[in-house]
């Protein structure tokens, strides 16, 4: 299979791209699923709509400049190309922490518990990230090194790793999970531990496929970031759990 046209349409002289529908019509269903779903946690939906306001700019913001700052070699000779995130290069790690810095300021000025708005945002993040990570296709970038599997896609003249689609269906199948377990949740910040959790094994995983991570040095920095990731929550669940149990005893 061979990547498609990058391009979806041009609208007066611009090239709309894939990259970016696909990444805004994830917000858009994320944002819809959590105003629906706010009430079951207490959360009022105006205040989903509020919170997404400063949501979509902060993780945008915070993701390209995550992406950039571990790849600065890229743009320390054209600082004007740190603007140009219409082909790509925006890091979710980066988005997730910037969205978590607004949450946390939102909650305490609106009264909210986090614990309630991370079980509920979480898993409407794994399903913008299922479809999100298909912009990676259209723009034949976030790939595997090369391989003779038969689901490959042809990149630069050779079949690689669809580490993309790897990472959206591991997505897809972890947004349904979550959307399960929150019928029968034992504590708060239950689902946040877990998409935590859950996410960073799979990026840890699927990060040694890829061939244009970023890094730390010799190291890939998702899979360290993952690992860090991976440890805080599980500590986080094991005392949020007890906590959960000590308050029932």
């Amino acid at each position: 299979m061979k990547a498609p046209d990058p391009i979806a349409f041009t609208l007066f002289g611009l090239d709309i791209r894939w990259y970016g529908i696909l990444i805004g019509l994830g917000f858009v269903l994320a944002i819809l699923l959590c105003y629906k779903r706010a009430p079951k946690h207490g959360i009022k939906g105006e205040d989903i709509l509020d919170f997404a306001i400063w949501l979509i700019p902060a993780s945008i913001i915070g993701a390209r400049t995550y992406y950039v700052i571990f790849s600065w070699e890229n743009y320390a000779g054209d600082l004007s190309r740190i603007l140009n995130i219409r082909g790509g290069g925006l890091a979710i790690h980066g988005g997730i922490i910037a969205g978590i810095i607004v949450a946390v300021f939102i909650c305490k000025y609106k009264q909210i518990n986090f614990l309630e708005l991370a079980d509920l945002v979480f898993p409407a993040v794994a399903l913008a990230q299922s479809i999100g990570r298909w912009g990676n296709f259209f723009n034949a970038e976030a790939h595997g090194g090369p391989t003779e599997l038969p689901w490959a896609i042809y990149v630069d003249g050779q079949y690689v790793h669809p580490t993309f689609l790897y990472e959206s269906l591991w997505c897809l199948i972890l947004f349904l999970f979550l959307l399960w377990l929150d019928r029968r949740r034992g504590f708060a910040g239950q689902l946040a531990c877990l998409y935590g959790m859950l996410y960073s094994l799979e990026r840890g995983l699927v990060e040694q496929l890829r061939t244009d991570s970023l890094m730390i040095g010799p190291l890939k920095q998702a899979q360290v970031l993952s690992l860090c990731v991976f440890l805080l929550c599980l500590a986080a669940y094991m005392i949020l759990m007890k906590k959960e149990k000590e308050k029932r005893s």
